[in-house]
């Protein structure tokens, strides 16, 4: 079964926090249709709020603390990402955008990333789409069709005949980072392949040289 890294970042404040919750609900949709797909993912959450002073002391300095510079390498280092802030005045919270203010604008580029949010009310829903999708559009990430937003009264909503339920966004969200992330994994082994090959085939033409350059034509 190959092995691939799943990571979720989330910006939630509380204690319990329905911010963490929403993320562990994606990151499980995730991973079981990975799993589906015969790949096993290492999951990791970033919970921010308890790098909320590491990351303005590295604003300020310029320099990450360790379990800051080790998130930074989770999120990079990651084959997909899931992000979920609460709705702070219409967008995300600044504490999710200073994170990501710190990451090299070019270490996201090609990464899938979900995206999701949670609110009070869901007339903030279009957060999705105007502050999240823009944020990672301009970091060359590959955001998944699905955002997935949920308001207190989508917790225990199955929803209705019109409406979808949260549950029923979480998996189509899920299945469709999974479906990119095994696109991904399957490009690199490929790739992987591809340059075993082509090693293989200079070994091959490094010994018929040295056999060529052995013989004697007298």
């Amino acid at each position: 079964m190959n092995r691939t890294r799943l990571v979720a970042v989330s910006a939630g404040l509380s204690t319990p926090s329905s911010t963490r919750l929403l993320a562990d609900r994606l990151v499980q949709s995730a991973r079981d249709d990975l799993a589906e797909r015969g790949q096993e993912a290492e999951t990791h959450v970033v919970e921010l709020r308890d790098l909320a002073v590491a990351v303005a002391n590295n604003l300020v300095t310029g320099f990450p603390a360790p379990p800051l510079a080790a998130a930074i390498d989770a999120v990079t280092g990651a084959h997909g990402l899931i992000v979920v802030t609460p709705v702070f005045t219409a967008s995300y919270s600044g504490l999710f955008k200073s994170f990501f203010d710190l990451i090299d604008p070019d270490a996201l580029t090609g990464k899938p990333v979900l995206v999701a949010a949670t609110g009070g009310t869901a007339r903030h829903s279009l957060v999705l789409d105007h502050a999240l999708r823009p944020l990672f559009s301009y970091l060359r990430a590959v955001v998944v069709p699905t955002g997935v937003y949920a308001a207190s009264e989508d917790w225990g909503s199955g929803g209705d005949a019109y409406t979808e339920g949260l549950p029923g966004r979480v998996r189509r969200a899920g299945g469709e980072l999974a479906e990119l992330m095994s696109r991904g994994r399957g490009e690199e082994g490929q790739e992987e392949q591809e340059e075993q090959e082509g090693h293989e085939a200079d070994d091959d033409v490094t010994a018929l040289e040295r056999q060529l350059s052995d013989l004697r034509f007298d």
